[in-house]
């Protein structure tokens, strides 16, 4: 009994990690929104669009944004902020995206 007991106690407490990161890779993807689109298609002319770009090629961008490697100011500001496991849930869910086309001048 004491062994059902913990099972779902240990349960839960993976549950509610999972929705703590969840919520929290939601706040990120907002943050990324502002620039990059809702769904990875920039909204600003100098953004790079971020859907369907390989997710070993994201994850490195933002960790080299994060240590200072890439010298964009916005990115660097943002990307210091981000754990190892939050630039992986975030390159791994840009790269899931359908890649949009660039819209024309």
């Amino acid at each position: 009994m004491a062994m059902a007991g913990a099972a779902s106690k240990a349960k839960a407490n993976g549950n509610a990690t999972c929705d703590v990161r969840r919520a929290t890779c939601d706040v990120r993807r907002a943050t990324c929104a502002v620039c990059h689109g809702a769904q990875g298609a920039a909204t600003l002319p100098n953004a790079p669009n971020l859907a369907g770009q390989p997710q070993t090629y994201l994850a490195e961008q933002l960790k080299n944004s994060r240590s200072g490697r890439c010298m964009h100011k916005v990115m660097g500001v943002i990307a210091k902020s981000l754990s190892d496991q939050e630039i992986e849930d975030l390159s791994a869910w840009h790269a899931s995206l359908q890649r949009q086309p660039s819209p024309g001048p």
